[in-house]
């Protein structure tokens, strides 16, 4: 008798699969030899491995749903550094998590109520619908790019650092270039620490360019990231 495979099968199988072979390893003969069917049977579901990437995404996203609700809404500026951190720690669960995640479409509508609420508690602080938009869209964009960025540098989550850099050896081939050397400290030491400085810098961003100076006053400041 033929194995039944639905949708959800598939994504959460190809989603098990990204820690191990990575992105690029991860194909539809891959993932049909793991669930026990031939690699046809896959595009009942799926015309081509953008529309698998499209369902992996929003597979993602429902897993962090949850926690984005759980953000302390109590400033607009720690709801919006507490939901990167949400979309950070999700991402960085999952072995080029960031790169498919990116650029994808959701399969469905699941996604919009959890996207009403924080638009919402931006809403209620003082921001134009579009604003809110804009802000949740700059953090969730920075959010994303800094991952893909540390993912090259830890490409398994929980994994070793890739050798290309460490930064003492980078250091010994730039040593004609302190500033280089310097910036290389700050882009790849303490990734943590970095996170968080660039969500400041972005968080305090919006809130001098996006918030109606009416608003500011009562609204918090920049410190409510912390």
């Amino acid at each position: 008798m033929a194995t039944r495979i639905d949708r959800a099968q598939v994504a959460e199988t190809a989603l098990r699969l990204l820690n191990e072979v990575g992105l690029e390893g991860l194909t539809l003969r891959r993932i049909a030899k793991e669930l026990g069917v031939q690699a046809p049977a896959l595009y009942w579901h799926f015309k081509n491995k953008q529309e698998l990437l499209d369902e992996m995404a929003t597979e993602m996203f429902r897993r962090m749903a949850g926690s984005l609700r759980d953000v302390d809404t109590g400033t607009w500026q720690g709801f919006l550094a507490g939901s990167a951190r949400v979309v950070r720690d999700s991402l960085l669960g999952y072995r080029d998590g960031a790169r498919v995640f990116s650029g994808t479409r959701f399969t469905d509508t699941g996604y919009a109520s959890p996207v009403e609420e924080m638009m919402q508690v931006i809403v209620e602080a003082g921001f134009t619908p579009k604003a809110a938009a804009r802000a949740w869209f700059t953090v969730n964009t920075y959010t994303m790019g800094y991952v893909i960025e540390e993912q090259s540098v830890y490409p398994v989550p929980g994994g070793e650092r890739d050798p290309a850099y460490e930064l003492a050896e980078r250091a010994l081939r730039l040593e004609d270039y302190p500033l280089a050397v310097e910036a290389g400290e700050a882009f790849f030491n303490d990734l943590d620490a970095g996170f968080e400085e660039g969500l400041h810098a972005v968080v305090a961003g919006i809130e001098a360019t996006l918030l109606p100076p009416s608003a500011r006053g009562s609204a918090g400041s920049s410190p409510g990231v912390e």
